[in-house]
């Protein structure tokens, strides 16, 4: 089963450069998009209606901002959109979908802003979403989306440069420490222990050219899970928006 997580930056502007085409072509069991920026009346007809699949949109009540959507072949059990946190939940930032042998919660965390206005809603963030994996920790858990956190050096091009800035503080990296001490598998650092691949660069001098990029769109799964896992990868020469897609392979 490919499972695949794309920050869109935008469903409409991705759709004119060429979504629906790459879709159709890669072809995931489940796709989770991040960043959508419509409401649902507002996402092209041709994109909710794909043959084959069920469409699910948690949006944001603020126009042209956040929210969150999944595409699926297998109908989910239950569809869930709230965190039970009131700011997060107003910004359309999850969507929990549950199915037989396991369920995947599709995640747009708060970025925190860069002069960190923000910092504190998005660990308050991460707070709400402990307390709900701990509820869920009984299940086999898929956690997918922008986590807007790079963990590690190898992570971003420029760990140096960055020790102090937003997405790298060692407050915002301790929550993906503390996801993986609570039974979690980063699954392309599994696989790929030593590869230095990235899924978002900023769109000022030339960064994604030059590789100037951050790893911060990530897929978990719960340890029990691992033996499962086939294949983790990251498709940097799919373009159409600041992010690109990062996905698994496994047996589910």
């Amino acid at each position: 089963m490919k499972i695949v997580s794309w920050n869109v930056n935008g469903i409409r502007a991705a759709h004119r450069k060429g979504f629906l085409k790459w879709f159709n072509k890669f072809k995931p069991d489940i796709l989770c998009v991040q960043e959508l920026k419509a409401k649902t009346n507002q996402i092209p007809e041709e994109i909710q209606k794909i043959k084959g699949y069920y469409s699910f949109y948690n949006v944001a009540d603020k126009k042209g901002y956040s929210g969150v959507g999944v595409w699926s072949k297998k109908k989910p059990l239950k569809v869930t959109t709230k965190l039970r946190f009131k700011r997060f939940d107003n910004e359309g930032r999850l969507l929990m979908l549950e199915y037989k042998n396991f369920t995947l919660l599709n995640f747009y965390i708060p970025h925190g802003d860069r002069t960190k206005k923000n910092l504190q809603f998005k660990l308050d963030s991460y707070k709400y979403i402990f307390k709900l994996l701990n509820k869920l920790k009984h299940r086999n858990l898929i956690l997918i989306g922008d986590f807007n956190i790079a963990h590690q050096e190898i992570d971003l091009a420029r760990p140096k440069a960055n020790l102090n800035n937003i997405m790298f503080t060692p407050k915002e990296r301790q929550q993906i420490s503390d996801l993986i001490k609570a039974d979690f598998i980063d699954t392309f650092r599994y696989i790929h222990p030593k590869t230095q691949k990235y899924t978002w660069w900023p769109y000022f001098a030339n960064a994604r050219t030059r590789d100037l990029g951050w790893r911060i769109d990530y897929i978990f799964i719960s340890q029990k899970m691992k033996n499962k896992l086939k294949k983790a990868f990251i498709l940097t020469d799919i373009l159409g928006s600041d992010h690109c897609p990062a996905g698994i392979d496994i047996n589910l």
